[in-house]
């Protein structure tokens, strides 16, 4: 496959290939295998101006994708150093932070939620705050509060934990209804408004949110239109034995988190977010995309499926995974790969198929298995 950006045309839509790829077991990057050799055919004739200037944009896209990739690997790497044998979960967190979106992480206690949540704040130069939730907790917790300053006679603003680069919400589902509609506005829009007045927050950002899905006594359930909010979510498992024997092996009296060292700057981070963004997606790639989410809606068992919303996840997060893997351009399995962990949480299921054991990620599976996947041309 060539590494520079192919047309619109190079793919179309065939019947179903081989079984896809686990949704959610990221691939590690490889590099792409040379096209066939073509066979022998007169000189061609010299390259218009047009076609010049096409071949040097797509060699200058394929350039900024594997400086991309350099990058990335670089922060995994990182990242890596406090989060042991859990590689395809550090990979899909970074993808959630290039994509900007957030990240909820669900899964039992002490299998190192919030230690991913630390190792990528602590990775990168931006601020970033950690928010404790609780019962008691208020929206002003979160957002900030104006307080009166007698010296000026006049209202101050002092901002909360949100207006972080990152924001770490452990247990977030812990607080209450109230606190936890804080948080919609500044994960969608970007701006939270207080008292009347909107104010930015500032860029990048990301909210990484931990919840445990086993003990529920004094928590309250996100609501659907939260969880549509998060890009991704994703859990965490239990290590191999190799990989906790080397925890265990390499336990000191400090952790290593607080050894990590920050590997790109926000800016850096900034830029990198927007070379995802520019990435090529051909239009039967997006009819794809918008087949995968139509089907949710309609297969059987599902109450609501994936909203428009969950579609454009889709594509930013398979934007990232392209030029993670440094191409200028998403395949059909950057989406087969990410379907399970950007659409699954978006599924809600009827009662009667959840008492016969159905989850969402199996609705995705039978969606992805029974539509065609679009192909390069030969």
């Amino acid at each position: 496959m060539s590494s520079t950006t192919p047309p619109d045309d190079h793919y179309e839509l065939r019947g179903n290939e081989a079984p896809p790829t686990p949704t959610g077991a990221v691939r590690a990057p490889t590099s792409a295998p040379a096209p066939p050799p073509a066979p022998p055919t007169a000189p061609p004739a010299p390259r218009s101006a047009a076609a010049g200037g096409a071949g040097d944009r797509a060699q200058a896209a394929t350039s900024v994708a594997a400086r991309f990739s350099e990058d990335f690997e670089r922060l995994e790497a990182n990242v890596g150093l406090a989060l042991k044998g859990k590689a395809d979960v550090v990979r899909l967190a970074l993808i959630c932070l290039f994509a900007e979106g957030h990240l909820l992480l669900e899964d039992v206690p002490g299998v190192g939620k919030t230690s991913l949540a630390r190792a990528i704040a602590a990775s990168v130069d931006v601020t970033w705050q950690r928010i404790q939730f609780t019962p008691d907790l208020l929206p002003s917790d979160v957002t900030g509060v104006s307080i009166y300053n007698q010296a000026t006679q006049e209202f101050e603003f002092h901002p909360g934990p949100i207006f972080a680069n990152i924001v770490i919400g452990d247990e977030i589902n812990r607080a209450s209804p109230k606190t936890q509609s804080a948080m919609l506005e500044v994960m969608e829009e970007r701006q939270v408004t207080v008292e009347g007045h909107a104010r930015p927050v500032n860029r990048p950002f990301m909210v990484i949110a931990t919840q445990n899905p086993i003990e529920m006594d004094g928590t309250y359930r996100l609501p659907e239109a939260q969880l549509d909010r998060f890009l991704m979510r994703i859990g965490m498992g239990y290590p191999d034995e190799e990989s906790e024997v080397d925890i265990l092996r390499n336990t000191r009296r400090w952790s290593a988190i607080d050894a990590l060292e920050a590997v790109l700057s926000g800016a850096a981070v900034q830029r990198m977010i927007e070379v995802a963004a520019g990435v090529h997606v051909s239009d039967p790639l997006l009819h794809y995309v918008r087949a995968i989410t139509a089907g949710t809606r309609t297969a059987s068992g599902v109450r609501l499926g994936v909203s428009p919303r969950g579609s454009l996840a889709m594509v930013r997060a398979a934007r990232v995974l392209a030029a993670s893997e440094g191409r200028a351009y998403v395949t059909p399995e950057d989406v087969k790969v990410l379907a399970g962990p950007v659409l699954s949480h978006r599924i809600l299921l009827t009662s009667e198929a959840e008492i016969h054991g159905r989850d969402a990620a199996t609705v995705v599976d039978e969606v992805l298995a029974g539509l065609p996947v679009p192909v390069r041309r030969s």
